[in-house]
Parts: structure tokens; C-alpha cells; sequence
């Protein structure tokens, strides 16, 4: 849930929420080898955890702007503070990314707004924690 600007932060981007037009938030379960339906069709098995994942929105950004972001969005991790609503509180996780990318229009009347918006994945390294 996105609260105010400070319940949403990636470690390393200062304003982070200035840069950004929307926020996906999904809570995956993510289940053990024993899981599936046996012959009586019954579905059972082992819920290894909650991992977290906030697909974010980036409104159109200047080139200075997507500069000063795309270092942390090219690391290897990312550290994510968001409102959970299960936890009730602020929570911090370690991330990677997914995959992402920039389209450039061909429009030379203006130059620093000519990329559209884009969106990138930040996934839970580890399961969050019960309450």
C-alpha cells in the first residue's frame, strides 16, 4: 500500500516516489516440491512462503533522471521499504530486479522527455516474515 511518499523507498534513488506513476503490489506464494493434486484430486502440499514483488510504474523521465536511477536498477540487489498490510508496518526486503527497458520516440521537439514510461519488477530475495 502505498501511504505516503516515505512508504515507498529504494535504497540508493532519493525521492523515489517523484519518479513513479503506479504500483503493482504482489504477494506470491511460492510452494515446496510435495505440492499437486494425488490421485483423488486433492491439492495439498507445503507453502514455503509469501515472497513480495512491486511491479513499479516510471512516469516518462529526463535523461538526468533515468541516469541518477539506472545504476540501482542494474545491481544486483535492491533494498525496498513498503507498507505490508499483513505485517501492519513498514518493511524492508532485499530484491532483484527484473528485466528493463526504455522506448524512445522519434521526436526531436523534445528531446528530454522523448522516453515513455516503463515498468520494472522488484522481487523478494526471501519469504516474508510471518507476523
Amino acid at each position: 500500500m502505498l501511504l505516503n511518499k516515505d512508504s515507498l523507498k529504494v535504497r540508493g534513488i532519493d525521492n523515489f516516489t517523484n519518479y513513479i506513476t503506479q504500483v503493482k503490489y504482489g504477494y506470491n506464494k511460492i510452494w515446496g516440491n510435495d505440492t499437486g493434486r494425488n490421485m483423488a484430486a486433492t491439492n495439498s502440499g507445503t507453502l514455503l512462503g509469501i515472497f513480495p514483488k512491486l511491479k513499479i510504474t516510471f512516469r516518462s523521465l529526463s535523461q538526468q533522471e533515468l541516469e541518477a536511477i539506472a545504476p540501482t536498477l542494474d545491481s544486483a540487489t535492491q533494498w525496498v521499504t513498503y507498507y505490508d498490510p499483513v505485517l501492519k508496518r513498514l518493511y524492508e526486503m532485499d530484491t532483484y530486479t527484473g528485466d528493463w527497458e526504455t522506448t524512445n520516440r522519434n521526436t526531436f521537439t523534445n528531446i528530454a522527455k522523448a522516453n515513455e514510461s516503463f515498468e520494472i519488477s522488484f522481487i523478494a530475495n526471501r519469504k516474508r516474515p510471518s507476523k
